[in-house]
């Protein structure tokens, strides 16, 4: 089964080089780099301490409290952090700087896989929440190197997908040294798919533990004054196929509130300029965070679009209540719990898979609410909240209580992974 996967991989890295190409069409950081993608890689001057993979953006936020550990842990330059995705390399520069190493993750094949193995050396190796390579799984077993899936997260979708290969797939999770779920939902998934259940653990969702920086929650309270005394909501990680839905939304709730703001973010950069022309289409006034003067008293236009990276919690801040994206249409959802860390009242459409576990928490508080996939459901839902102040103050209350009781699981998370040699500074 290896063997038919490694040819199809072969197969596939024509196409995937293909796509790199036309993605670069509407974002060009996707024309450079490519010799990292196949593991011809710059050896760092000491093995490295422990290797982090994240994704994309979401995946590498969510993993700052843990890289942050690691490098105290290990000191500077010991942490590498992979992603496969320039914008989650932007956030991995922006954030941690010259702090830790960095370079695209590999390709899964044989041979890159083994070039940043032998370059990097890593003494253990942390992949976040769903990402499983049969070759490097394979390549960091055959070394004993220590491997970790954390903030592991499998739903009932990814679950039926796997069981089509459920023996290779057994075979995969069998290489890892632990598996740390986000829920006992998820950790009960994993061990279905063939996971020893020895090796996996629910120890909670390291999203509770993200710190939120005072310099954005400061750029959000001045960004709330420039857009003035009406409601201000926000829909945050938007994909094609929700802004139509979101801006028809605004649109009709400007009949029942005239003054009310949209901060509208959509999930990836090379969108930006296409849901600025939705915007125009549809006659609603529109300014750009990234043409805004600094000193601005006032934002007049309906709808700010946030075409920035790295300022999402000052959006959120800003915002009265917050739709989270995602989950309107079937992608599985984006990240709840930071607007409820913010004490936001927190809509969602019916699509959460992903975060089917952080749904149900804030649901049973009341800190959430489900709208369907309508503009007429969610502008109905937004204006009941706007017009209902002191619910919008107890969903956001108990957003905020059920983060604070949520929080401990970055130290479980350490308290696991393997510590330092004895002869290496802690």
């Amino acid at each position: 089964m290896r063997a038919l996967y490694t040819v199809l991989i072969w197969l596939i890295v024509p196409l995937a080089l293909l796509r790199l190409l036309w993605r670069g069409l509407q974002m060009r950081d996707y024309w450079f780099r490519w010799n990292e993608r196949f593991g011809f890689v710059a050896r760092p001057e000491a093995p490295v301490a422990v290797w982090v993979h994240a994704v994309s953006v979401g995946e590498t936020l969510a993993a700052l409290p843990l890289i942050r550990a690691l490098v105290e842990r290990h000191g500077r330059q010991r942490v590498l952090v992979t992603t496969t995705t320039p914008t989650g390399s932007q956030r991995v520069r922006d954030s941690l700087g010259d702090t830790v190493l960095h370079h695209y993750a590999p390709y899964d094949l044989p041979g890159a896989v083994h070039r940043v193995l032998e370059r990097s050396r890593p003494q253990q190796v942390v992949i976040m929440e769903t990402e499983l390579w049969p070759n490097l799984f394979r390549a960091i077993a055959q070394r004993d190197i220590p491997l970790f899936i954390v903030n592991a997260r499998l739903s009932a979708n990814s679950l039926r997908g796997y069981s089509k290969v459920r023996g290779f797939a057994g075979q995969v999770l069998g290489q890892c040294t632990r598996i740390l779920a986000q829920s006992e939902a998820d950790a009960e998934r994993f061990i279905i798919l063939g996971a020893p259940t020895a090796r996996v653990q629910a120890v909670g969702n390291i999203k509770f533990d993200q710190s939120v920086p005072d310099a954005q929650l400061d750029a959000g309270t001045h960004l709330r004054r420039q857009l003035g005394a009406g409601p201000v909501w926000a829909a945050v990680s938007t994909h094609e196929g929700e802004d139509e839905l979101v801006l028809a939304a605004h649109h009709a709730l400007r009949d029942a509130h005239p003054h009310a703001r949209l901060i509208l973010v959509p999930r990836h950069p090379q969108r930006f300029d296409a849901v600025a022309r939705q915007v125009s289409t549809l006659g609603l006034s529109l300014d750009r965070r990234s043409t805004l003067q600094p000193d601005a008293d006032a934002i007049p236009s309906s709808v700010l679009l946030g075409d920035s990276m790295g300022e999402m919690f000052m959006y959120l801040a800003a915002a009265d209540l917050v739709l989270v994206g995602g989950s309107l249409v079937p992608v599985g959802g984006h990240n709840v719990l930071e607007p409820a860390a913010l004490s936001k009242p927190v809509l969602h459409g019916p699509h959460m898979d992903n975060f089917t576990a952080a749904r149900e928490l804030l649901e049973a508080q009341g800190a959430s609410l489900e709208v369907a996939a309508d503009s007429r459901a969610i502008a109905s839902a937004l204006n009941q909240l706007i017009s209902d102040p002191e619910r919008c103050r107890r969903m956001g209350r108990a957003g905020a209580e059920a983060i604070a009781a949520n929080r401990g699981t970055l130290t479980r998370i350490l308290s696991i992974l393997t510590p330092p040699p004895e002869n290496e500074p802690a």
